[in-house]
């Protein structure tokens, strides 16, 4: 099959799900989400994906409706079962089917689940991106991923009109992260980025890539830094589940990095290893 997909026990093709127009999704965005990319078939990062969800869910009062290992399962069966070996696995809960209401205390269905898979491949890691640079306005709760992304819908809307492919957000000066992605810099042979707080979303593939640095031996910086201090660094790069490593070479059409492709080189490589180790314990 091309796409399969699962609300709240129906299982079908992605195209033909129904949605109740009173899922609290479709008036407040009230719930959360996760996603990762295969490859052959098997899911990134999956445990780790999956753990997040459920702590996004525990943050805003939802109880996913099924066990952790059930929805593993699910999410490792569907990314089987399409005949596409890369693709995007979504989870996602939301509050539950009720009347519109904006306090979530009165009488509900109980949480929805959702989940699906469908093609969909890796950013190439072999390619310069671009990026803009905006205003971060967002509130003030980013290290929850919710579903409600309206903010990085006009992010990235902002940077498809403008021809690229990333928009790098800041507070005063200070860079948080990408409209869908983390952003990091390499200065003077060590990684820094962005601290975990609520100002960015812990990525999961950023936490495998300062793992990474650190097995290498590559000193890591878990501090602010500032908008200034991104252009002026060896190198600039962003992560995410969708891209493992993908080197940022134009901001706001000033040329940034090449000044340390070796380091840079490394980190991708290890990153293309690690995914590679993980598909082949997966299949063992």
């Amino acid at each position: 099959m091309e796409t399969i997909a699962y609300y709240n026990g129906k299982i079908g093709p992605l195209d033909e799900m129904m949605i109740p127009m009173n899922d609290r999704a479709c008036y407040f965005a009230d719930g959360v989400y996760d996603a990762m990319f295969t490859i052959d078939h098997i899911p990134l990062a999956i445990d780790d994906h999956l753990r997040r969800f459920y702590r996004s869910a525990k943050k805003i009062d939802i109880e996913i409706p099924m066990p952790f290992d059930e929805l593993r399962a699910m999410v490792l069966d569907f990314c089987r079962r399409i005949d596409s070996p890369d693709a995007m696995a979504y989870v996602q809960v939301t509050r539950g089917v009720g009347m519109r209401a904006h306090a979530y205390s009165g009488a509900q269905s109980g949480p929805s689940l959702w989940v699906w898979v469908k093609p969909d491949v890796l950013d190439p890691m072999d390619r310069e991106y671009s990026c803009i640079t905006m205003d971060d306005t967002r509130y003030l709760h980013c290290d929850i991923k919710t579903i409600n992304l309206l903010p990085a819908v006009i992010y990235t809307q902002r940077a498809e009109e403008a021809g690229c492919e990333e928009t790098i957000l800041h507070r005063n000066g200070r860079v948080t992260e990408c409209a869908h992605s983390n952003v990091h810099i390499l200065k003077d042979g060590a990684l820094r980025t962005a601290p975990c707080d609520n100002l960015i979303l812990p990525g999961i593939t950023r936490a495998h890539r300062i793992a990474q640095c650190r097995e290498m031996g590559i000193p890591v910086i878990e501090e602010a830094f500032t908008v200034e201090e991104m252009m002026e660094a060896d190198e600039v790069f962003f992560t995410s589940a969708s891209a493992l490593c993908c080197r940022i070479t134009k901001i706001d059409g000033k040329r940034v990095g090449g000044r340390d492709p070796q380091l840079l080189g490394r980190i991708m490589k290890a990153a293309w290893d690690e995914a590679l180790s993980e598909v082949r314990a997966l299949k063992a």
